[in-house]
């Protein structure tokens, strides 16, 4: 599995706990220490073990194990896939964190229920036409 998809796979497993505001940091121009950072948000440090654990079993059930798991408080979980590091922090530990600001120059993709920003959410009728209109959505 290349690390984009396998970034792209952690991501998907964090929604299946709701985690909010999923992105996925494209680091492999800016350092050798990992290629891609998941980084996501939870409202309780009860949700942040729940989102944790989802992505270490769904990706063990592919075959891939974590390399790493740390908690230095119940406020945040990383779990290190080596070229792909999922950070979940509770919301105000993000903010304190930062990494989006810290690894600005990353590129960074937003991941939502439909795959990313940008990505058709919803089709509907056009008026009139009978033609199919799709809808972007904005998070």
């Amino acid at each position: 599995m290349t690390s984009s998809a396998l970034a792209l796979a952690i991501a998907k497993l964090t929604l299946t706990k709701k985690a909010g505001d999923v992105v996925i940091m494209d680091l492999r121009d800016l350092t050798s220490m990992a290629d891609f950072f998941v980084v996501c948000s939870a409202d309780t440090d009860i949700q942040i073990r729940a989102i944790a654990d989802a992505a270490y079993e769904g990706m063990a059930k592919k075959g891939i194990a974590a390399w790493h798991r740390e908690s230095g408080s119940p406020n945040w979980v990383l779990l290190d896939y080596v070229d792909v590091v999922l950070h979940i922090f509770q919301k105000n530990t993000r903010t304190f964190y930062s990494l989006e600001r810290l690894w600005g120059d990353a590129k960074i993709r937003r991941i939502g229920d439909a795959g990313a920003i940008g990505t058709p959410r919803r089709v509907r009728r056009a008026r009139g036409r009978g033609q199919l209109e799709k809808k972007n959505a904005r998070a």
